[in-house]
């Protein structure tokens, strides 16, 4: 009779544990987007008549930043939009996502960076999951080409940005591939499945290759920029641009390799990128300057000694955070979690969750409207250069969002199993 009490004890108290973790799941998910559709209102209340500026942050005196076409934001405004409509499923969000989707139509031909599989792809690339519309595809085949023009078969990589000094006008940059354009490989992945021309798909693994072996330290951390001589292929720099010194780990060039490791582990099957993204996850969460609430400070070495930056740095205010990076972290580890062999999955989707539940919680999340149109607070976009230090970033609400559709399918899932 006590055994079959208690016993009946024990159950209850695990179904009820069991219910509040999906009450708090479902909670933090349904709380952080019924946050955000105010805050979007407003953004699409300063812009409704105007599809040439693309909310990217805020100036100091709290007005809206934009940047314009050509900028490597464009793309996850409607982005945004087309995961508000994914969530709320009111026609609202979808009628604006495709405004402001074919508002980059002409990017299509954008030959001047790298980031077009930012601005492409974010957006036109969830467009494709909600409209079948043949034209949206071949934008996105002409984007893939143009992405294309930048790669060097000597160098075996796309370039990055054009000539340029590095920080501290140390060296000058002749071509220089940053971590950040392993996100623009999607692109080219997915052009190479519509059109079956695998030169599209050749070019993504030899950047993908390249990166691996020299951006990538021993100890899965990461350089942010490096230079190659652009006749030889030769590697001639290993330095940064937005992270402390050129031997430290820029946390938001961490997460962008994980992510996109993770993304060309799913698109080609090969190993050395899925031990690859595992390595540099690893080396973001067990890192010991990771604070205990899982979002980084903007660079894992700040002020260490052995970092020297190449660059005038003072430590006058406390090393701001970057929810950015932790943003984009959580949404890659909800990916990885699915490929990491079992000791790994538990590790990752736990990690990722912690990642979400902060974020959607104080002080991250922008829940009394301190500003009234971005969804996440504290984000850092170029300390190095006193850039949007300690703001909302429009890529920061992006990738949070994603994540949140990441972890909402997975919870769908486990529960419909």
């Amino acid at each position: 009779m006590n055994k079959f009490f208690y016993l009946s004890c024990l159950l209850l108290i695990i179904t009820a544990m069991s219910c509040d973790s999906r009450q708090n799941n479902g909670t933090l998910i349904e709380r952080s987007f019924n946050k955000a559709i105010p805050l979007y209102d407003n953004l699409l209340k300063t812009t409704a008549d105007n599809l040439e500026d693309y909310p990217h942050s805020l100036h100091p005196d709290g007005s809206i930043k934009y940047l314009q076409i050509d900028e490597w934001t464009g793309g996850f405004w409607p982005g945004i939009l087309w995961y508000m409509y994914e969530y709320t499923e009111d026609e609202k969000w979808k009628i604006e996502a495709i405004r402001w989707t074919e508002s980059l139509t002409s990017n299509q031909y954008n030959t001047a960076h790298h980031d077009i599989g930012f601005m492409m792809y974010c957006s036109y690339g969830n467009a494709i999951r909600f409209l079948d519309a043949p034209s949206y595809k071949e934008i996105l085949v002409q984007s893939a080409k143009s992405l294309c023009q930048r790669y060097n078969e000597q160098v075996g990589s796309i370039q990055s940005w054009n000539t340029r000094k590095s920080k501290g006008d140390i060296n000058i940059w002749e071509f220089p591939v940053i971590m950040d354009n392993m996100m623009n490989l999607e692109l080219l992945f997915y052009a190479s499945k519509v059109t079956k021309d695998s030169s599209f798909r050749d070019i993504a693994i030899s950047h993908a290759l390249q990166t691996l072996a020299h951006h990538v330290r021993p100890d899965y951390s990461s350089f942010h920029v490096v230079n190659y001589d652009p006749i030889t292929g030769k590697v001639l720099h290993k330095q940064t641009l937005q992270g402390f010194s050129d031997n430290s780990t820029w946390a938001r060039g961490q997460a962008w390799g994980i992510y996109g490791f993770t993304m060309v582990y799913r698109e080609t099957g090969d190993k050395r990128f899925l031990s690859t993204a595992v390595g540099m996850a690893d080396f973001f969460l067990d890192h010991p300057n990771l604070p205990d609430d899982k979002i980084p400070y903007w660079d894992f070495n700040v002020g260490e000694e052995g970092y020297h930056p190449d660059w005038d740095y003072h430590q006058e205010m406390e090393v701001p955070r970057d929810a950015s990076a932790a943003a984009i972290t959580a949404s890659a580890l909800l990916e990885l979690c699915e490929y990491a062999d079992a000791g790994k999955r538990d590790k990752y989707k736990n990690a990722a969750h912690e990642i979400l539940s902060t974020l959607a919680s104080e002080p991250y999340l922008n829940a009394e409207q301190s500003n009234p149109y971005y969804l996440l607070k504290h984000s850092t976009g170029n300390f190095p250069s006193k850039n949007e230090v300690d703001v909302p970033l429009i890529y920061a609400d992006y990738y949070f969002l994603e994540a949140l559709h990441r972890f909402r399918q997975q919870k769908d899932h486990t529960h419909s199993e």
